[in-house]
């Protein structure tokens, strides 16, 4: 499980990209309190480092995070103490009973993931199902076709003070495949220069 987001990734996802989990984890929150879920066991599949969790926990709920990243479950334990984390594949995982499931940030598209295919994904679903107490709900996103032109590559990058990532994107309509490469530089003393 090491060559999922290492450490300077997940600093970058961390510090970087944090307003999507918080904004998602707010309406998360909502759907529950809807849902007349006050309580209970939030089980957060693909749980990066813990910024969902640490508002779950805020609003009094029990989280078991996984994520398949070494480097983001160790900042996870140290945002949130008092959550259980996991490094583990999602595809894989024993997922204990519980009042909902998330998996916010796309990770049922992620094919870096080995474990992830047609078959892989259909337990998962049944095993999130059987996990779910009555009335428990799942709650995810996914990337759908269409973020880029078919037959063109899209190109950007996104700053912070201390690191930059670039991102290319590539739709293959025929494949049902986007592609996302992405190149990270982050600086770490004054001594150093970027480092990849």
């Amino acid at each position: 499980m090491k060559d999922y987001y290492k450490e300077d990734l997940a600093y970058i996802h961390d510090v970087g990209f944090s307003d999507y989990a918080l904004k998602s984890a707010l309406g998360i929150l909502e759907i529950l309190k809807q849902n007349k879920i006050q309580e209970g066991l939030v089980v957060d599949l693909g749980c990066g480092s813990g910024l969902s969790a640490q508002e779950f926990t805020k609003a009094h709920y029990h989280v078991f995070g996984v994520d398949i990243s070494e480097p983001l479950i160790a900042i996870a334990r140290k945002r949130v103490p008092d959550a259980e984390f996991q490094i583990s594949s999602l595809f894989k995982v024993d997922i204990p009973p519980c009042n909902a499931v998330t998996s916010i940030g796309e990770c049922f598209n992620y094919l870096f993931d080995s474990d992830n295919n047609s078959k892989m994904l259909l337990q998962l679903f049944h095993r999130i199902y059987s996990a779910l107490t009555p009335g428990g709900v799942l709650l995810f996103d996914i990337a759908e076709p269409g973020q880029v032109t078919p037959e063109n590559i899209t190109k950007g990058f996104t700053q912070g003070k201390d690191w930059v990532v670039l991102v290319e994107k590539e739709e293959e309509p025929e494949q049902q495949m986007l592609t996302r490469r992405i190149i990270t530089f982050r600086k770490v003393s004054r001594s150093q220069t970027f480092r990849n």
